[in-house]
C-alpha cells in the first residue's frame, strides 16, 4: 500500500514577483463602483507560471475561491484580507504582505459612499502594467474584463476602514 502526502510549500513573497494594486472607479447602475485590481507582473523567481501558481496558492490559503464567485468580506469578519483607506491611499493587507496605491478622488468618493471596494485579485500576470507607468483605460478594461482574467481571479467585496474607525 502506498500513500501520498500533500506537500505544503512555505509561502515566499518572492515567488509572487512584483505585486501591484491599482484603484479605479467604474459606472454601475446604482452609481460609481470603487474597484481594486491586484496582480503580479509575473517576474517571480519561477517566471510567469510560477507567479500564477504562487498567487493561486496565496488566495487559496486565505480562504478565497478562484472563479467568478464574489466573497462579501462584511459577511466574513474573519477574512484575513483588509482594506484601509487613508490619506488618499488604498492599502490592502493580508498575512505576510500588503500593497498600497494612490486612489483617485472619484474612487475615494465611491468607496466613501458605498463603504467597500470590489477587489479583483488576478492570478494572471499583467507584465505590461508596470508601477509608475500610466495605464490607458482601454488597456485596463481589456485586462480586467477579459474572461481569462475574471475566471482565474478571486473576487472580494472588501469593507473599507480608516484610522478613524
Amino acid at each position: 500500500m502506498t500513500s501520498t502526502s500533500a506537500e505544503t510549500r512555505p509561502f515566499r513573497p518572492a515567488d509572487l514577483g512584483t505585486l501591484v494594486v491599482m484603484a479605479w472607479s467604474g459606472e454601475a447602475p446604482d452609481g460609481d463602483m470603487p474597484y481594486l485590481l491586484a496582480y503580479t507582473l509575473g517576474d517571480g523567481q519561477s517566471g510567469p507560471e510560477g507567479s500564477t501558481a504562487a498567487v493561486a496558492d496565496l488566495l487559496t490559503s486565505l480562504g478565497l475561491s478562484i472563479g467568478e464567485k464574489v466573497v462579501d468580506g462584511a459577511a466574513h469578519p474573519s477574512l484575513p484580507v483588509t482594506l484601509l483607506v487613508e490619506a488618499g491611499q488604498a492599502v490592502v493587507t493580508m498575512p505576510q504582505l500588503n500593497a498600497q496605491c494612490p486612489a483617485p478622488p472619484e474612487w475615494l468618493a465611491a468607496v466613501d459612499r458605498r463603504g467597500f471596494a470590489y477587489l479583483l485579485f488576478a492570478t494572471r500576470p499583467w507584465p505590461e502594467a508596470r508601477p509608475g507607468t500610466p495605464v490607458e483605460p482601454e488597456a485596463l478594461a481589456a485586462f480586467a474584463g477579459d474572461t481569462e482574467t475574471l475566471t482565474s481571479a478571486a473576487h472580494v467585496l472588501l469593507p473599507a476602514r480608516s484610522l478613524r474607525d
